[in-house]
Protein backbone atom coordinates (compact mmCIF):
# COMPACT_ATOMS: atom_id res chain seq x y z
CA UNK A 1 0.00 0.00 0.00
CA UNK A 2 1.06 3.25 -1.16
CA UNK A 3 -0.15 6.66 0.39
CA UNK A 4 0.53 10.22 -0.52
CA UNK A 5 0.39 12.85 2.40
CA UNK A 6 -1.05 16.87 2.43
CA UNK A 7 -1.44 19.69 4.61
CA UNK A 8 -1.45 23.17 4.44
CA UNK A 9 -0.73 24.15 7.62
CA UNK A 10 1.60 22.75 10.94
CA UNK A 11 0.31 23.82 14.35
CA UNK A 12 0.77 21.72 17.61
CA UNK A 13 -2.30 19.76 16.90
CA UNK A 14 -0.75 17.38 13.94
CA UNK A 15 1.73 15.81 16.11
CA UNK A 16 -0.12 13.15 17.30
CA UNK A 17 -1.92 12.85 13.97
CA UNK A 18 1.37 12.65 12.66
CA UNK A 19 2.73 10.06 14.92
CA UNK A 20 0.34 7.89 14.60
CA UNK A 21 0.40 7.94 10.83
CA UNK A 22 3.98 6.97 10.87
CA UNK A 23 3.59 4.18 13.41
CA UNK A 24 0.66 2.85 11.18
CA UNK A 25 2.91 2.80 8.42
CA UNK A 26 5.95 1.40 9.96
CA UNK A 27 3.70 -1.69 11.38
CA UNK A 28 1.88 -1.87 8.14
CA UNK A 29 4.66 -1.68 5.91
CA UNK A 30 2.96 1.06 4.32
CA UNK A 31 5.18 3.50 1.96
CA UNK A 32 3.94 7.30 2.68
CA UNK A 33 5.00 10.48 0.74
CA UNK A 34 4.78 13.58 1.94
CA UNK A 35 3.36 16.90 -0.54
CA UNK A 36 6.92 18.56 -0.42
CA UNK A 37 5.46 22.05 1.12
CA UNK A 38 4.06 20.43 3.99
CA UNK A 39 6.87 18.32 4.58
CA UNK A 40 8.96 21.54 5.09
CA UNK A 41 6.65 22.87 7.39
CA UNK A 42 6.61 19.97 9.42
CA UNK A 43 10.08 19.35 9.66
CA UNK A 44 11.09 23.07 11.48
CA UNK A 45 9.64 21.09 14.16
CA UNK A 46 10.00 16.95 13.31
CA UNK A 47 12.83 15.97 12.13
CA UNK A 48 12.18 12.46 9.93
CA UNK A 49 12.97 11.62 6.88
CA UNK A 50 10.42 10.77 4.02
CA UNK A 51 10.05 10.86 0.07
CA UNK A 52 8.03 14.22 -1.23
CA UNK A 53 5.91 14.79 -4.11
CA UNK A 54 5.23 18.30 -5.69
CA UNK A 55 2.84 17.92 -8.49
CA UNK A 56 0.09 16.35 -9.43
CA UNK A 57 1.83 14.67 -12.04
CA UNK A 58 4.10 12.80 -9.45
CA UNK A 59 0.60 11.17 -8.17
CA UNK A 60 0.50 7.85 -10.45
CA UNK A 61 -1.06 5.05 -10.30
CA UNK A 62 0.62 3.59 -7.78
CA UNK A 63 -0.70 5.09 -4.88
CA UNK A 64 -3.43 3.86 -3.41
CA UNK A 65 -4.86 7.00 -1.42
CA UNK A 66 -4.24 10.64 -0.23
CA UNK A 67 -4.57 11.38 3.28
CA UNK A 68 -5.79 14.98 3.90
CA UNK A 69 -5.33 16.45 7.23
CA UNK A 70 -6.50 19.65 8.29
CA UNK A 71 -10.04 20.69 7.18
CA UNK A 72 -12.70 21.14 4.34
CA UNK A 73 -10.27 23.67 3.02
CA UNK A 74 -7.75 21.48 3.24
CA UNK A 75 -9.43 19.05 1.04
CA UNK A 76 -10.49 20.97 -1.99
CA UNK A 77 -6.66 21.68 -2.12
CA UNK A 78 -6.10 18.29 -1.75
CA UNK A 79 -8.48 17.41 -4.98
CA UNK A 80 -6.21 19.98 -7.04
CA UNK A 81 -3.36 17.41 -6.67
CA UNK A 82 -5.97 14.36 -7.72
CA UNK A 83 -7.74 15.27 -10.48
CA UNK A 84 -9.35 12.62 -12.46
CA UNK A 85 -6.25 10.00 -11.44
CA UNK A 86 -8.82 8.58 -9.18
CA UNK A 87 -6.95 7.81 -6.02
CA UNK A 88 -9.79 8.66 -3.40
CA UNK A 89 -9.06 10.99 -0.46
CA UNK A 90 -8.73 10.31 3.37
CA UNK A 91 -9.91 13.37 5.26
CA UNK A 92 -8.73 13.63 8.62
CA UNK A 93 -10.48 16.69 10.52
CA UNK A 94 -7.63 18.55 12.58
CA UNK A 95 -9.78 21.68 12.45
CA UNK A 96 -13.55 22.45 13.58
CA UNK A 97 -16.32 21.91 11.34
CA UNK A 98 -15.91 19.27 8.90
CA UNK A 99 -17.75 18.00 6.66
CA UNK A 100 -15.61 16.71 3.78
CA UNK A 101 -12.45 15.97 6.34
CA UNK A 102 -15.07 13.93 9.13
CA UNK A 103 -12.35 11.39 10.28
CA UNK A 104 -11.35 12.44 14.22
CA UNK A 105 -7.90 13.14 15.21
CA UNK A 106 -9.00 10.90 18.11
CA UNK A 107 -9.42 8.04 15.70
CA UNK A 108 -7.01 7.73 13.05
CA UNK A 109 -5.27 4.62 13.80
CA UNK A 110 -8.76 2.83 14.19
CA UNK A 111 -9.88 4.11 10.80
CA UNK A 112 -6.68 3.56 8.89
CA UNK A 113 -7.14 -0.05 10.36
CA UNK A 114 -10.03 -0.32 8.42
CA UNK A 115 -8.67 1.58 4.86
CA UNK A 116 -5.77 -1.17 5.08
CA UNK A 117 -8.71 -4.06 5.31
CA UNK A 118 -10.47 -1.66 2.25
CA UNK A 119 -13.52 -1.54 4.45
CA UNK A 120 -14.48 1.54 3.04
CA UNK A 121 -17.20 2.42 0.53
CA UNK A 122 -16.17 5.46 -1.81
CA UNK A 123 -18.33 8.55 -2.37
CA UNK A 124 -18.31 9.85 -5.88
CA UNK A 125 -18.05 13.50 -5.62
CA UNK A 126 -19.39 15.67 -8.80
CA UNK A 127 -16.80 18.21 -10.40
CA UNK A 128 -17.36 21.53 -12.15
CA UNK A 129 -15.27 22.85 -15.03
CA UNK A 130 -14.99 26.72 -16.35
CA UNK A 131 -14.42 27.67 -19.66
CA UNK A 132 -13.94 31.11 -20.56
CA UNK A 133 -14.48 33.21 -23.68
CA UNK A 134 -10.85 34.92 -23.62
CA UNK A 135 -8.28 32.64 -22.64
CA UNK A 136 -7.12 33.21 -18.66
CA UNK A 137 -3.59 31.40 -18.13
CA UNK A 138 -3.73 31.30 -14.70
CA UNK A 139 -7.11 29.44 -15.31
CA UNK A 140 -5.66 27.25 -17.87
CA UNK A 141 -3.67 24.70 -15.18
CA UNK A 142 -6.45 24.35 -12.32
CA UNK A 143 -9.73 24.88 -14.26
CA UNK A 144 -11.98 22.87 -12.03
CA UNK A 145 -13.98 22.88 -8.17
CA UNK A 146 -15.35 20.20 -6.21
CA UNK A 147 -17.09 22.52 -4.10
CA UNK A 148 -18.52 25.62 -6.40
CA UNK A 149 -17.57 28.19 -8.91
CA UNK A 150 -18.72 31.70 -7.28
CA UNK A 151 -18.77 35.12 -9.35
CA UNK A 152 -18.83 38.09 -7.04
CA UNK A 153 -18.48 42.16 -7.69
CA UNK A 154 -15.20 43.82 -7.49
CA UNK A 155 -14.07 47.42 -6.26
CA UNK A 156 -17.26 48.72 -5.90
CA UNK A 157 -20.33 48.30 -3.62
CA UNK A 158 -22.66 48.40 -6.39
CA UNK A 159 -24.32 45.45 -7.47
CA UNK A 160 -23.41 43.58 -10.70
CA UNK A 161 -26.17 41.86 -12.95
CA UNK A 162 -25.22 38.34 -14.18
CA UNK A 163 -27.66 36.90 -17.41
CA UNK A 164 -27.38 33.43 -16.88
CA UNK A 165 -28.50 30.95 -19.44
CA UNK A 166 -29.20 27.09 -19.23
CA UNK A 167 -28.89 25.07 -22.35
CA UNK A 168 -29.05 27.94 -24.49
CA UNK A 169 -32.42 29.48 -22.90
CA UNK A 170 -32.79 32.36 -20.72
CA UNK A 171 -33.15 31.78 -16.89
CA UNK A 172 -32.84 34.97 -15.33
CA UNK A 173 -30.67 38.60 -14.73
CA UNK A 174 -29.41 38.11 -11.24
CA UNK A 175 -28.73 41.68 -9.79
CA UNK A 176 -26.75 40.97 -7.00
CA UNK A 177 -23.63 40.99 -5.04
CA UNK A 178 -22.88 37.63 -6.91
CA UNK A 179 -24.08 33.99 -7.69
CA UNK A 180 -22.91 30.74 -6.46
CA UNK A 181 -22.87 27.49 -8.88
CA UNK A 182 -22.50 24.79 -6.61
CA UNK A 183 -22.07 20.65 -6.36
CA UNK A 184 -23.82 19.08 -3.84
CA UNK A 185 -20.45 18.70 -1.83
CA UNK A 186 -20.52 22.48 -1.72
CA UNK A 187 -24.06 22.87 -0.91
CA UNK A 188 -22.66 22.48 2.92
CA UNK A 189 -20.69 25.67 2.29
CA UNK A 190 -20.92 29.00 0.67
CA UNK A 191 -24.12 28.19 -0.84
CA UNK A 192 -25.43 27.07 2.74
CA UNK A 193 -24.62 30.31 4.02
CA UNK A 194 -26.56 32.22 1.20
CA UNK A 195 -29.78 30.55 2.00
CA UNK A 196 -29.24 27.35 -0.45
CA UNK A 197 -30.55 24.03 -0.32
CA UNK A 198 -28.14 21.21 1.48
CA UNK A 199 -27.87 18.25 -1.43
CA UNK A 200 -26.78 14.60 -0.38
CA UNK A 201 -23.61 14.09 -2.03
CA UNK A 202 -24.63 11.70 -4.47
CA UNK A 203 -27.77 13.53 -5.74
CA UNK A 204 -27.09 14.30 -9.63
CA UNK A 205 -27.75 17.95 -9.18
CA UNK A 206 -26.09 21.97 -8.67
CA UNK A 207 -27.21 24.34 -7.11
CA UNK A 208 -27.76 28.26 -8.44
CA UNK A 209 -27.62 30.67 -5.40
CA UNK A 210 -27.50 34.30 -5.44
CA UNK A 211 -25.66 36.34 -3.47
CA UNK A 212 -27.61 39.23 -1.68
CA UNK A 213 -29.66 39.57 -4.76
CA UNK A 214 -32.10 42.88 -5.37
CA UNK A 215 -34.84 41.28 -5.68
CA UNK A 216 -36.10 39.41 -2.63
CA UNK A 217 -38.09 37.07 -4.44
CA UNK A 218 -35.09 35.56 -6.66
CA UNK A 219 -34.65 32.52 -4.76
CA UNK A 220 -32.10 29.49 -5.32
CA UNK A 221 -32.45 26.89 -7.92
CA UNK A 222 -32.30 23.73 -8.15
CA UNK A 223 -31.06 22.28 -11.41
CA UNK A 224 -29.50 18.63 -13.19
CA UNK A 225 -25.97 18.10 -13.08
CA UNK A 226 -25.61 17.86 -16.86
CA UNK A 227 -26.79 21.30 -17.13
CA UNK A 228 -24.68 23.87 -18.94
CA UNK A 229 -24.49 27.20 -17.65
CA UNK A 230 -23.81 30.48 -19.26
CA UNK A 231 -22.57 33.70 -17.64
CA UNK A 232 -22.59 37.11 -19.31
CA UNK A 233 -21.87 39.68 -15.98
CA UNK A 234 -21.94 43.75 -16.62
CA UNK A 235 -21.41 46.63 -13.88
CA UNK A 236 -20.22 49.57 -13.14
CA UNK A 237 -16.72 48.63 -12.31
CA UNK A 238 -15.00 46.80 -15.96
CA UNK A 239 -13.96 43.71 -13.46
CA UNK A 240 -15.39 41.08 -11.18
CA UNK A 241 -14.02 37.79 -9.66
CA UNK A 242 -14.35 34.51 -10.38
CA UNK A 243 -13.28 31.76 -7.46
CA UNK A 244 -13.13 28.05 -7.96
CA UNK A 245 -13.32 26.98 -4.55
CA UNK A 246 -10.65 29.01 -2.90
CA UNK A 247 -8.61 30.09 -6.00
CA UNK A 248 -9.25 33.38 -7.07
CA UNK A 249 -9.22 34.86 -10.32
CA UNK A 250 -9.97 39.14 -11.84
CA UNK A 251 -11.94 38.84 -15.27
CA UNK A 252 -13.17 41.30 -17.54
CA UNK A 253 -16.78 42.00 -18.22
CA UNK A 254 -16.18 41.25 -21.96
CA UNK A 255 -15.11 37.38 -20.83
CA UNK A 256 -18.31 35.16 -20.87
CA UNK A 257 -18.39 32.13 -18.44
CA UNK A 258 -19.03 28.36 -19.49
CA UNK A 259 -19.90 26.43 -16.24
CA UNK A 260 -20.50 22.48 -16.60
CA UNK A 261 -19.91 19.31 -15.22
CA UNK A 262 -16.54 17.71 -15.72
CA UNK A 263 -15.93 13.78 -17.32
CA UNK A 264 -14.42 12.73 -13.97
CA UNK A 265 -15.54 12.63 -10.47
CA UNK A 266 -13.36 13.20 -7.01
CA UNK A 267 -13.49 10.01 -4.95
CA UNK A 268 -14.01 10.49 -0.86
CA UNK A 269 -13.39 7.53 1.32
CA UNK A 270 -16.46 6.98 3.67
CA UNK A 271 -17.39 4.83 6.00
CA UNK A 272 -20.40 3.39 7.15
CA UNK A 273 -20.07 4.85 11.06
CA UNK A 274 -19.90 8.06 9.63
CA UNK A 275 -22.89 9.01 7.28
CA UNK A 276 -23.66 12.08 5.18
CA UNK A 277 -27.03 12.44 7.64
CA UNK A 278 -24.51 11.84 10.83
CA UNK A 279 -22.59 14.47 10.37
CA UNK A 280 -25.18 16.96 9.32
CA UNK A 281 -27.06 16.18 12.87
CA UNK A 282 -23.86 16.48 14.48
CA UNK A 283 -22.57 19.82 12.81
CA UNK A 284 -25.32 21.66 12.29
CA UNK A 285 -27.19 20.65 15.80
CA UNK A 286 -30.51 19.64 13.80
CA UNK A 287 -32.51 18.44 16.54
CA UNK A 288 -30.57 20.03 19.57
CA UNK A 289 -32.66 22.17 21.61
CA UNK A 290 -31.43 23.51 24.63
CA UNK A 291 -34.72 23.67 26.20
CA UNK A 292 -34.91 19.74 26.50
Amino acid sequence: MKAAVYGQYYHENLDKILSDIFFFAKEKLIEIVFEEKFYNLICEKNHFQAKTFSSYKDLDNSYDILISIGGDGTILRAATFVRDSGIPILGINAGRLGFLASIPKEKVLYYLDLVHKKEYTLSKRTVLGLETSIKIPELEEINFALNEVSINRKDTTSMIVIETFLNGEYLNSYWADGLIISTPTGSTGYSLSCGGAVLLPDAKSLIITPIAPHNLNTRPIVIPENTEIKLKVSGREEQYLVSLDSRITTITNQNELTVKKKPFDISMISFHDKSFLDTLRNKLLWGEDKRN
